[in-house]
């Protein structure tokens, strides 16, 4: 495309050497991205790709966005949370034996740790530490998580048992979504119940894929539908 007359004035002051300077400090911040230890490199490029998808979404007309519960008492909410079923994509791919921990900070924030193992139950433990942080107050229900500075998605909380034994989170359009639970598995027609309440939200539950536990033999675990 042609360029307005003003951009090619602008280009003719553009010296070769300010070029070189510029090629070389963008080789330098590359390279250090290229050279940060996983996870770190595949969440920054999630938080990229989610903050490109949430660009999209706001100059698209779609449906609205799936409802959060009316209110989360966060104390409540804090602790282990272990991961019954997700959507899948290729941050999780692998991990099993996945739970993620909330804890208040100081600061106000909260402590959002993502534990799992890789492959087999059997296997090491590895964690990933995070922060996240409230972003709608009057519902509790809203969050902002991060594991990489500045990147940053939303966390809804879509449903929530009274016990609080179990929740479904996600992101803002339920395009990924999480089962967690209280322990490493749930009842049967628990799970199916949790589906239910999800359908009636108009939040799509086909996509979600158990993720193995260790579990014994006295602990059935609830299989998402086929």
């Amino acid at each position: 495309m042609p360029c307005p007359p003003r951009a090619k004035a602008l280009q003719l002051r553009v010296s070769p050497q300010w070029i070189k300077r510029s090629r070389f400090a963008f080789s330098r911040k590359t390279a250090y991205l290229f050279s940060m230890r996983p996870p770190f490199l595949l969440l920054a490029l999630l938080g990229l790709a989610a903050l490109a998808l949430s660009g999209c979404s706001t100059m698209s007309k779609s449906k609205p966005l799936p409802p959060t519960v009316a209110y989360v008492d966060l104390d409540r909410y804090m602790g282990n949370w272990f991961v019954i079923s997700n959507i899948p994509y290729f941050l999780e791919k692998g991990k099993v034996a996945s739970s993620d921990f909330y804890a208040r900070r100081p600061d106000g924030k909260l402590v959002n740790n993502f534990t799992f193992r890789k492959d087999t139950v059997d296997g090491p433990e590895k964690t990933w530490e995070g922060v996240a942080w409230v972003i709608n107050p009057e519902t509790n229900a809203t969050w902002k998580v991060q594991f990489v500075w500045p990147l940053s998605i939303t966390y809804k909380i879509f449903a929530l048992d009274p016990d609080y034994t179990w929740a479904v989170v996600g992101t803002k359009d339920a395009g990924l979504l999480w089962v967690l639970a209280r322990e490493r598995s749930l009842p049967a027609d628990t799970y199916a119940a949790v589906l239910a309440e999800l359908e009636v939200k108009g939040i799509a539950t086909a996509p979600l894929t158990f993720v193995p536990q260790p579990l014994s033999q006295s602990q059935p675990q609830a299989q998402p539908p086929k």
